[in-house]
């Protein structure tokens, strides 16, 4: 993987950069559309690619493990043949996941005991496996293997955590380092940064990071409401290398994504935009549209014609109160449209250098509750 820094706004610390892998060219800041079980609900592959540009998209280890397994992916020869799609894809570790089966796991030095969600099956996962199965599935970007550390937490707890993930991740270098690339593609390992809502914890925790010395970073453990995002992320991006992208996983919101850029984030993820779309909420240039609501019924303007969603808000209305699957595929393909124009709109305002101008006209639309 090489990354190229090519610009930073000179009244904030975003950047426009590029990233090159073997299978694609990623322009940043990039959001990634999530696609859990080897597909991003309600929105097709073609889709993704011929309309929505998309230029990388994300899986789980942790669920492919299951379902398809192992076995089948192997035989598909990787992911990217078994859902055909020809460009990158970056495959979280699957700790976030082992994580939110609190009843049902058990962590030690060692890796991680715990029980299917699918048939309580017992599984097992340490640093060592989670590379192996993310070799065979064959990721473009493969995520080290972390504890998410829960929130809230004691700083004791967070400490004893993040002090595991750091001796996990050598571990994760160490089994990438000697296994070989199965399906003819480079891969590439991103350490993850821990240490909770705790300045000197994260500040440890991206120095720890910054010294593995792998070609790109990721910040997690920062879902959580309790306002301390940009902190956390200002402290982390103090500290972490400028020369290499920076990938804050899980977040957020479309001002989340402005305020990180504006702090030195490369990449993000997040199930936000396609589950919010399910449901009904659209995110668009002039605020939130709760598009199930009868003040729609007849509004045959488009969605959002400035992101490209020319479809009317009175018909995707009637596909959504009618429970047709072609309103949530719509739904969920115009939040991603959103999000993919916004940090497009973003890189652009980078480059031109009125990027802080940009954001600021922006704010007050995307300053919604939701």
């Amino acid at each position: 993987m090489k990354f190229a820094l090519q610009h930073t706004d000179a009244r904030s610390q975003a950047r426009a950069g590029r990233i090159t892998l073997e299978r694609g060219t990623i322009d940043t800041p990039v959001f990634m559309p999530v696609g859990t079980v080897a597909s991003v609900k309600a929105v097709s592959q073609q889709l993704l690619s011929e309309n929505l540009n998309a230029p990388i998209i994300l899986s789980n280890t942790y669920h492919l493990y299951l379902r398809p397994g192992m076995d089948t992916l192997r035989a598909a020869r990787g992911l990217h043949n078994f859902m055909q799609w020809s460009r990158p894809i970056l495959t979280d570790s699957g700790g976030y996941q082992v994580y939110s089966l609190s009843a049902r796991r058990r962590i030690t030095e060692e890796g991680v005991s715990f029980s299917s969600h699918v048939d309580g099956s017992p599984m097992f996962f340490s640093p060592e496996s989670v590379i192996d199965t993310q070799r065979v599935i064959g990721s473009d970007i493969v995520m080290a293997f972390d504890e998410c550390t829960p929130h809230p937490c004691s700083y004791s707890y967070a400490k004893h955590s993040m002090q595991r993930t750091h001796r996990w991740l050598d571990r994760c270098i160490s089994r990438f380092q000697h296994t070989p690339s199965l399906w003819g593609y480079e891969q590439t390992l991103f350490p993850i940064v821990q240490g909770s809502i705790y300045r000197d914890l994260r500040l440890a925790s991206a120095a720890y990071v910054a010294q593995a010395n792998q070609p790109g970073c990721a910040i997690g453990g920062v879902c959580h409401p309790d306002g301390m995002l940009c902190e956390v992320v200002s402290w982390v991006c103090d500290v972490l290398p400028k020369h290499k992208p920076r990938y804050l996983m899980g977040v957020g919101t479309p001002l989340d994504l402005l305020n990180c850029i504006a702090l030195g984030i490369d990449m993000f993820d997040c199930v936000m935009p396609t589950r919010n779309g399910r449901n009904g909420m659209l995110f668009t240039t002039e605020g939130i549209i709760h598009i199930r609501n009868a003040q729609w019924k007849n509004d045959f303007t488009p969605v959002d014609a400035r992101v490209g969603t020319d479809c009317s808000k009175a018909y995707l209305h009637h596909l959504m109160r009618s429970k047709e699957l072609l309103g949530a595929q719509i739904a969920s393909a115009h939040n991603l449209r959103f999000y993919l124009w916004l940090v497009r709109e973003a890189r652009a305002h980078i480059l031109s250098g009125d990027f802080d101008t940009w954001r600021a006209s922006l704010t007050p639309v995307l300053s919604y509750k939701l």
